[in-house]
């Protein structure tokens, strides 16, 4: 039976050789993310190659699309309610029944949350007036998967995002967005526990209908 000889000293890359392969992997990365990965995806164009390569505008379109929405769901979320006060002479047995009420809806969700979500399909409509802006969010677990398609009557923005529960300011997760579709169809695993779902812009300068199709593991549709 024959092994293969080992290399000799002579054979192997010296340390320069090394200093001098890694020296022009990180010029080619630094490259690549100046002239590629910051106009396609922030719309910053420091080398100005990006224009010409429709680089800068696809990315420009992301971070619209991406401010948009977060403006949107700041918009949209409502302020929170001023805490009742408490009778401090409420009665020993209503206290003890607000105790229990409390603890059982505690032991209700943490059971509910450990609970694997079971595969359901759904189909959601929203109408939008011209410049008109609308999201619908699924609940999902971390790596659970959806299959959707949907379908619009005109050219709508479109940004297909998720958010964990209380994230930081002008937090989102993007997965895929585009400018003036009147439809997509795919898949996408979630990136985290949270909500997951499309923001859709009418531009189109009359009534547009969205209509989605989703099926996979989520726990609800949240629509306006």
């Amino acid at each position: 039976m024959y092994n293969t000889d080992l290399p000799t000293r002579a054979e192997l890359p010296s340390s320069r050789q090394l200093l001098r392969s890694t020296a022009i992997a990180v010029v080619a990365a630094a490259g690549i993310l100046v002239t590629i990965v910051l106009p396609a995806e922030y719309g910053i164009d420091p080398t100005g190659i990006g224009r010409p390569l429709g680089l800068t505008e696809m990315g420009e379109i992301k971070m619209q699309l991406a401010a948009e929405a977060a403006a949107d769901r700041a918009a949209s979320q409502p302020q929170p309610a001023s805490a009742p006060a408490t009778s401090p002479a409420a009665a020993p047995d209503q206290r003890s029944s607000l105790i229990g009420t409390v603890f059982a809806r505690l032991v209700i969700g943490s059971a509910a949350a450990q609970a694997a979500p079971a595969a359901r399909s759904d189909e959601t409509t929203i109408a939008l007036r011209p410049n008109q802006g609308l999201e619908v969010k699924l609940e999902m677990r971390r790596g659970a998967r959806v299959a959707y398609t949907w379908s619009a009557t005109g050219p709508v923005n479109f940004d297909l995002h998720g958010e964990p529960p209380n994230p930081p300011r002008n937090f989102s997760h993007s997965y895929r967005n585009g400018r003036g579709s009147s439809g997509e169809q795919g898949d996408f695993t979630a990136a985290f526990d949270g909500t997951h779902g499309w923001f859709w812009r009418n531009r189109s300068g009359r009534d547009v209908t969205v209509t989605l199709r989703t099926n996979g593991d989520y726990q609800r549709v949240i629509r306006p």
